[in-house]
């Protein structure tokens, strides 16, 4: 079968990541169906742009439905057969999580399921599933890598992630789906979530208001550009876990399980950025300097994450290296194309 006979499944390609995956796979070749549910977390405009471009694609099928309803996953697992399931929709942010915990529960736990029992009836060659660095919660052992333990998760968003883990861990062990779970570490670049904080900083300081500093700077972030991940994800397709019995021994620092064809990546450039160089670059794009309240931790987050790229490097040749300052000034560039500013 040639790739450009293959078909994906991308789950929230209205999303900013979901739409960037999808748009790097149609213009490789794929056949894209994308399902996305269009909820209002955020401005649902947004979402619509991203899916007309997609649309421009003749390889596109877009759905506009949610995941966790039941029947309708199985209904595209059995009119597309697809070869390869990534699934990027969730509930997402974890200070919502908070103020919406039912929300999670219906996106990331049931949808998930409905995921992972339409892949039992119609098995793809692949399942990728969008986790989250902050699955490592409490862990201060840095840099975070995918052997580490990750029980002490400290909001209920990063809670309903690693139970989409152990989820597809099982799934993957009774009906052998090869499964790998990617963990996201604060993805940003064009077309990004307003509810991040490029995005909500970039805005502020170009509307003259001050932006808020967490726990009076004192943080850090592996911060990920959009086109570096994307690479990541789609560079692992490739890599398919194999079932344990079609293996010698796990390679040291492999977090392939010992009884299922499944394993957890992260995708993270490997490099923490203070919070305060973060917003400097910020600065530094738009030619404008911030002011600053500076804010006290919020419930739920971390001071720091960093990740250990080196499975990802070992599994796909290649890891994430766009610097931060040039990632910022694409996306400054893009906003102020995008709102005309």
């Amino acid at each position: 079968m040639t790739q450009e006979q293959r078909t994906a499944l991308v789950t929230g390609t209205a999303g900013f990541i979901g739409f960037h995956t999808a748009q790097r796979l149609l213009q490789e070749g794929w056949r894209v169906v994308g399902l996305d549910a269009m909820t209002d977390y955020y401005d649902v405009t947004l979402k619509e742009r991203r899916h007309s471009i997609l649309k421009q694609h003749v390889g596109f099928t877009a759905v506009e439905d949610r995941l966790e309803g039941e029947g309708v996953l199985m209904a595209l697992f059995a009119e597309h057969r697809p070869d390869v399931v990534i699934h990027l929709a969730a509930q997402a942010g974890v200070r919502y999580s908070i103020d919406a915990p039912r929300s999670y529960v219906e996106a990331n736990l049931v949808g998930t399921f409905e995921l992972l029992e339409a892949a039992r009836a119609y098995p793809p060659q692949h399942m990728l599933l969008a986790s989250t660095s902050s699955a490592y919660g409490a862990n201060t052992e840095m840099p975070y890598a995918e052997v580490h333990k990750a029980d002490s998760q400290m909001s209920f968003y990063a809670a309903t992630k690693k139970a989409n883990e152990v989820m597809a861990h099982s799934y993957a062990h009774l009906y052998h789906l090869p499964t790998t779970m990617f963990r996201f570490f604060t993805v940003y670049g064009p077309w990004g979530r307003p509810d991040m904080a490029l995005f909500k900083f970039t805005k502020a300081i170009l509307e003259g208001s001050p932006i808020d500093i967490y726990n009076h700077g004192d943080m850090s972030r592996d911060f990920t550009y959009i086109d570096d991940l994307v690479t990541g994800i789609v560079n692992l397709i490739a890599a398919v876990p194999e079932a344990s019995e079609a293996r010698d021994e796990v390679r040291t620092g492999d977090s392939l399980s010992p009884v299922a064809p499944w394993r957890v990546v992260n995708i993270g450039n490997g490099q923490p950025v203070q919070l305060m160089a973060f917003v400097k670059a910020i600065e530094s794009a738009l030619g404008q300097e911030a002011e600053k309240n500076f804010m006290d931790m919020q419930p739920g987050d971390v001071p720091a994450t960093w990740a250990d790229a080196q499975l990802l490097e070992q599994l796909t040749g290649t890891i994430p290296q766009t610097p931060v300052e040039e990632g910022v000034a694409r996306f400054v560039a893009w906003y102020r194309d995008y709102y005309a500013v």
